[in-house]
């Protein structure tokens, strides 16, 4: 793994989670000596910083069945330049960078080396997330199962076809930042009404998160886990209607469509 950052340093928690199986120990580059340190003492995984160590990710990906990009998407293909001869026969090169396709992976890679995209969100550092999976035009099957079933450990995952990975990524890769404004707008609106910061704090990310684990758990959707607690002529209904003259449904469309359109935008640059 190249870059144990968030969704770098999530994974790697889901591949040491316990009942997880890898051959060998968990090759990993950090930029930085001080990143690579909390792993010194561990058994399941070597740690290189390519500050102390310049060719630090070319010896790590030697030998690799799966390597594991994680590094911002500016620096992919520069990684990969760097690593395309180290790499094993056979291998399987998965990017979680957005705006980076497998076509422009494929171009520096061996032929005999796979390109896959997986696309996790932030709640995969507490094993919740959902991971989108893509294979690339060399990828077959097997490879892209290998990947899924790494990103499993990370919670749920969906595979697809490449040409609708932006659209997952505009979805759930940036959904939790959807819903953290709903909370911070929410949370606002709280203090306006005279809550102080500590109790506008607990009533509303309760709630939220409260609500969020009973959909998880409910086999009811979200429409009508909405009605279950929406009294006819009541209270809720009252601020439920006054939220959806907002014209929710048109704003989620244009905020998802400018998301998407920005993924094209970084696979053009």
């Amino acid at each position: 793994m190249i870059g144990v950052g968030s969704m770098g340093g999530a994974i790697l928690a889901g591949l040491r989670s316990p009942g997880v199986s890898v051959d060998g120990p968990i090759s990993i580059t950090t930029r930085s000596a001080a990143s690579a340190a909390p792993f010194a003492d561990a058994d399941d995984v070597v740690a290189r910083a390519s500050e102390t160590e310049p060719g630090a990710n070319r010896i790590a990906v030697r030998g690799a069945r799966v390597v594991i990009l994680a590094v911002k998407p500016w620096m992919i293909l520069d990684v990969l330049r760097e690593i395309a001869d180290d790499l094993e026969p056979g291998a399987v090169v998965v990017s979680v960078a957005a705006g980076v396709t497998t076509g422009s992976m494929e171009a520096l890679l061996p032929s005999d080396v796979a390109a896959v995209r997986a696309m996790p969100n932030t709640p995969s550092h507490l094993g919740r997330g959902v991971t989108g999976v893509a294979g690339g035009s060399t990828a077959s099957a097997d490879d892209v199962d290998v990947v899924r079933r790494r990103v499993e450990t990370l919670g749920a995952v969906l595979v697809r076809e490449e040409g609708r990975i932006n659209a997952r990524a505009a979805v759930s890769g940036s959904g939790p930042a959807y819903l953290f404004l709903f909370a911070e707008e929410f949370t606002a609106a709280a203090r306006r009404l005279g809550f102080d910061a500590a109790e506008a704090k607990l009533l509303v990310e309760g709630t939220v998160a409260g609500a969020a684990e009973l959909m998880a758990r409910s086999e009811e959707d979200p429409a009508q886990l909405r009605r279950n607690v929406t009294s006819p002529k009541g209270t809720t209904e009252r601020a439920v209607e006054v939220l959806q003259t907002g014209g929710w449904g048109e704003l989620f469309d244009r905020a998802l469509a400018a998301n998407i359109r920005r993924s094209e935008e970084l696979a053009a640059e």
